[in-house]
């Protein structure tokens, strides 16, 4: 996940007077075993406090971390102080969260899991959003881990080791955002930050068996000014419940006077129409997911045509040539960085500083012939341009597809150290479903729906055009209730 321009702009009080209660449907929980809603609840019905529920989820991370490893800087202390004082009247007062360490939170480090920051001192300040999360109630316990500054699909950073799956601890928990999921699916805490720039959110959800729900760009506080197509990056949470998706959606959307979209509210129901729904089964460069992926992907074909959807084949709209367009501008952002630590250490970046690939990265735009990211950037510019007339032109309202070419693969697969050149191959092939949802700016979702015979959780991507996340969430809510997956806990767990 690659933040090439982010600034902040206050504004989520309208979403929080919106949202004064959090939807109670579709969604059971699975007795001890809470989501964020059900934990609110909890607290405000004062069968627990504040104090219990963050003193829990502390203990939790305490006896999950040394298996997991998804945690990177603790903040124990003040999340008992917090919760002990009060953390507010927000809808999720009391729920412990997670905050992504991409991300500044006041008091911790950020250290985007490199080892070129591990000298930086903490944050003095957080972004907009950051803000929304605490007035909606949560109470932070620490900062999740992430691949080096987010670029890869899997949480294996050099500097902190690699994050497990709940699942299965020998595999990828995904990434960038693979320490919330591993967090949220072992049950550590209820629901996590998460940022997605070409797939981060959707990703780990589908290696961990979560919901994620990657926002339009703009959407959400603090990202008015992403208007360009090389804002990749925006931010929500993973979730094990699409209603804590939902609620936390309209508590930290953007709903002020300018805003890029209308508000989307707090969405609840179920979805009461029928959808025609486009299926892609191919990757953007043409590369067919694994069988037990194509599996999976077709099972749950079937269970939309059992609610009432048809689904008709389709393809992406641009070429292959769009893969290798995403990646050198994925590498620009390689480039800026390293030329940033660079400079900022005095020397050139090395080893030291940060892993092969995102070293590679840079020596692969460095490399590129001159006006090769202009051209890059016209074909990219031309591929977002095709969205919306795909889905007019085939009287589409969803396309869905797999997540990923493969199930969570084994630690190391498509870990940093990888050789360079054969990363990017594998890259290329696995990550072949999130990336053009980035550069269209459209928002997108990893639904657990499937699970494959190794015990394995295997996600569905669902996507829609700019603005609709209303559709999606109602869309969620009905393959929920139609498919529920609140009884499916991993291997590694707290409860």
């Amino acid at each position: 996940m690659i933040r090439l321009s982010r600034r902040a702009f206050a504004g989520a009080p309208l979403a929080l007077a919106a949202c004064a209660t959090v939807p109670e449907r579709a969604f059971r929980p699975t007795p001890g075993w809470p989501d964020a809603t059900e934990t609110a609840a909890m607290i405000r019905r004062g069968e627990i406090t504040a104090g219990q529920a963050v003193r829990s989820a502390i203990d939790r991370t305490l006896a999950l971390q040394p298996r997991l490893n998804f945690l990177v800087a603790s903040d124990f202390d003040r999340a008992l102080a917090r919760a002990a004082t009060g953390p507010g009247d927000g809808p999720f007062a009391g729920v412990p969260f997670l905050v992504k360490d991409l991300d500044d939170y006041r008091g911790l480090p950020t250290r985007s899991g490199s080892f070129s920051q591990l000298p930086l001192p903490p944050a003095q300040g957080q972004g907009p959003l950051i803000d929304a999360f605490e007035r909606a109630g949560v109470v932070v316990i620490g900062k999740s881990a992430t691949p080096e500054y987010g670029f890869l699909p899997t949480t294996e950073p050099a500097a902190f080791g690699p994050t497990r799956n709940p699942w299965d601890p020998t595999r990828s928990s995904g990434g960038s955002s693979g320490g919330a999921a591993a967090a949220v699916a072992a049950g550590a805490v209820p629901f996590a930050h998460a940022s997605d720039g070409g797939g981060s959110i959707r990703i780990p959800a589908s290696c961990c068996g979560l919901f994620g729900l990657k926002p339009s760009r703009g959407r959400m506080v603090g990202a008015r000014e992403q208007t360009k197509i090389s804002d990749l990056s925006v931010d929500h949470v993973l979730t094990r419940s699409v209603r804590d998706s939902a609620a936390m959606f309209a508590l930290t959307e953007d709903a002020g006077e300018g805003a890029q979209h209308p508000p989307v509210g707090l969405v609840t129901a179920p979805l009461r129409r029928r959808l025609r729904v486009g299926l892609v089964m191919e990757g953007m460069a043409g590369k067919a997911p694994s069988p037990e992926v194509r599996a999976a992907t077709e099972a749950s074909a079937r269970l939309l045509e059992s609610l009432g959807h048809t689904v008709v084949p389709t393809r992406w709209p641009t070429g292959p040539e769009f893969t290798q367009d995403f990646l050198l501008l994925w590498a620009s952002g390689a480039a800026q960085l390293a030329g940033a630590i660079g400079k900022a250490a005095g020397r050139q970046p090395d080893t030291t500083l940060l892993e092969p690939f995102s070293l590679g990265m840079a020596e692969m735009f460095a490399k590129a012939p001159p006006g090769a990211l202009g051209q890059a950037m016209e074909r990219l510019h031309a591929a977002a341009m095709a969205y919306d007339p795909w889905f007019v032109g085939n009287g589409l309202d969803v396309v869905m597809s797999p997540v990923l070419s493969a199930p969570p693969p084994p630690l190391g697969w498509v870990g940093p150290g990888v050789p360079f050149d054969t990363l990017v191959e594998r890259l290329t092939e696995y990550v072949g479903y999130t990336t053009y949802h980035n550069v269209t700016g459209a928002p997108a979702m990893s639904v657990p729906l499937n699970w494959i015979g190794a015990g394995l959780p295997v996600g569905t991507q669902f996507a829609a055009r700019v603005g609709h996340e209303a559709l999606l969430f109602q869309l969620a809510y009905q393959l929920e209730a139609a498919q529920p997956w609140a009884g499916r806990l991993p291997p590694v767990r707290a409860l």
